[in-house]
């Protein structure tokens, strides 16, 4: 059986950045397991795993237009330390959901000075271009409840995919 659009793949993958840092893996782990062709995953490695079999090694350079986006300096902000909860602790790398115009986002504080916050709205692999490696474990249907439509609350937010709202997908709950 093919990866294509409504089979389930199982993957494993090591993920690295250009500079062969380890981003992510599943080594050790149980497979990764997505549904092909709904956007679960970023666009480039959906687009490379289609029409593979299972037992089949790949690997495949996604760039940050196919994966996470550009890294857009507009969503770098530089917010009055005042409209932050006097009491709570705020540290560089925190996350947060903020109220945009656009509705919520997840950003993550940058820089913390006495009178300016630094927030960035950007996913934290924006602009990154990413290296997979791996083997496709298994392919096969999707059962009719794994090709029912879930919605997803990303920070907040609802979208159709845990791409669909640009946050990390440990933040989404179905």
């Amino acid at each position: 059986m093919r990866v294509e659009k409504n089979k389930m793949v199982k993957i494993n993958y090591t993920l690295k950045d250009t500079d062969g840092v380890l981003i992510d893996s599943s080594v050790g782990q149980e497979p990764f397991e997505y549904l092909h062709g709904n956007g679960n995953i970023i666009p480039g490695l959906e687009a490379a795993l289609e029409g593979k079999a299972a037992g089949s090694r790949f690997t495949v350079t996604v760039a940050p237009k196919d994966a996470y986006g550009e890294y857009d300096e507009q969503l770098l902000v530089h917010v009055p330390r005042e409209q932050f909860d006097s009491d709570a602790p705020i540290e560089a790398g925190m996350k947060f959901q903020a109220a945009t115009r656009g509705g919520p986002m997840i950003v993550t504080i940058k820089e913390v000075g006495s009178d300016i916050v630094t927030v960035d709205g950007n996913h934290e692999l924006a602009g990154k271009t990413l290296l997979f490696d791996g083997e496709i474990v298994a392919v096969r249907d999707a059962t009719a409840e794994e090709l029912t439509p879930r919605i997803y609350r990303c920070g907040g937010a609802s979208c159709d995919s845990c791409a669909g709202c640009g946050t990390s997908c440990v933040l989404c709950k179905d």
